[in-house]
């Protein structure tokens, strides 16, 4: 009997210790995912698609990069829920309109916007998660693709004939007139112009949070930022946080279409393009494939950082449409038109910095927005395009 509880007692402690090792087996590997979560930010659970804006992915365009000697990075802005920078804008203005009492959450309430596309879907996504209706004028001639999504979303289309901003019936002030209209009604359905060429609820929310997000993704090594200007929030509320909240001294290039005047705005001082001379412009608005960027008169958003913008480069459409397929066939990156001619920018500036400086654009949305009008071209580009072929004769 006593060697039987004996051999039971040296058992015994041998159990607990497999016990003991299971749980610290357990421990250790609820430790390491805890530590592979962090390490990749896995994100939390949000409780509605607007809390899906923002903090968007910074990568390395690795084969202009390598062609440079140069770090380029894209800021997807193309991953926000609604596919593009706009989504943050859209919010923003939302939001504030909310917090002015102009919209109740809850209530019936319509957002009334001019724009070319990208704006109206984020409006319209925004809105549909708000519980809000979206009314959008623009340009009969945008993008197919930006049109189809728009009525997908459920928004209201208003599509008018290209024009100056002089021209009652330009895009923005159609905007304006429905909304003034449904206010006149009086019916107690409030009504809001979101306005984002003025409204300063665009560059600041790019001050807040495009800033501040870049700056700290590149811990704070930045040598140039690149983005375009249509409304102008994008580029000035992110190089005014750069320069004067973060403190760095990076080098500020807004990328031009042709046909747009900020290119001779920001380097001569004049807000003029050669084809504003009278009988040689083809459209009204700005003369070029490009959607989304490119302007011909100062916005709010622009005033309120101009100073911080340092330079401007041209680049046309062919530049444009060559960058995009070539980013396309080396990177996977499929990008719509206005993030081609801030890459094309990317490696002209390039050539003026020292091997391993950083430089960042905007990656504003996908090509899949572009396909019956700038990717209708840029698809049949050759397939070895290269980077002498894109980039020779900017200016």
């Amino acid at each position: 009997m006593s060697s039987s509880r004996d051999k039971n007692a040296l058992y015994l402690p041998w159990n607990e210790c497999i016990s003991i090792a299971s749980v610290l087996i357990g421990a250790y590997a609820s430790y390491k995912y805890y530590k592979l979560c962090k390490a990749q930010d896995i994100p939390r659970p949000k409780d509605g698609v607007e809390q899906l804006i923002g903090n968007t992915p910074l990568v390395q365009i690795r084969s202009l990069s390598k062609a440079t000697g140069v770090n380029i990075y894209a800021k997807l802005e193309l991953c926000n829920p609604a596919g593009s920078a706009k989504d943050r804008v859209a919010l923003n203005i939302i939001k504030t309109a909310e917090e002015r009492g102009e919209l109740i959450r809850g209530e019936p309430g319509w957002v009334f916007e001019g724009t070319s596309g990208s704006t109206g879907i984020s409006i319209a996504m925004v809105c549909n998660a708000l519980g809000y209706r979206a009314h959008i004028s623009l340009p009969d001639d945008t993008s197919l693709e930006k049109l189809a999504l728009l009525e997908s979303l459920g928004a209201t289309v208003n599509k008018v004939k290209p024009a100056s901003i002089v021209d009652p019936n330009q895009y923005v002030n159609a905007a304006k007139k429905a909304c003034d209209d449904l206010s006149k009604e009086g019916n107690g359905v409030k009504a809001v112009f979101a306005d984002q060429f003025e409204n300063e609820a665009n560059w600041r929310v790019h001050y807040q949070t495009t800033g501040p997000e870049i700056a700290h993704q590149m811990e704070g090594k930045i040598d140039a930022f690149i983005a375009g200007c249509g409304t102008g929030g994008t580029i000035t509320g992110v190089a005014k946080y750069l320069k004067e909240s973060a403190k760095i001294p990076c080098h500020v290039v807004l990328a031009d279409p042709q046909g747009s005047g900020f290119y001779n705005r920001i380097n001569y001082g004049v807000m003029y393009d050669y084809v504003e001379k009278e009988g040689t412009r083809r459209r009204h608005q700005v003369d070029t494939i490009v959607e989304g960027i490119g302007l011909n008169r100062i916005t709010q958003n622009f005033h309120m950082g101009e100073e911080f913008i340092d330079e401007s480069i041209r680049v046309n459409d062919t530049q444009a449409i060559r960058m995009a397929k070539y980013l396309s066939v080396n990177d996977g990156l499929f990008v719509g038109s206005s993030t081609a001619i801030n890459a094309v920018a990317a490696v002209q500036i390039a050539k003026r910095l020292p091997p391993g400086a950083n430089i960042v654009i905007i990656a504003c949305d996908s090509g899949s927005r572009h396909l019956s009008k700038f990717w209708k071209e840029a698809k049949q580009m050759e397939y070895d395009i290269s980077l002498k072929e894109i980039t020779g004769g900017i200016r």
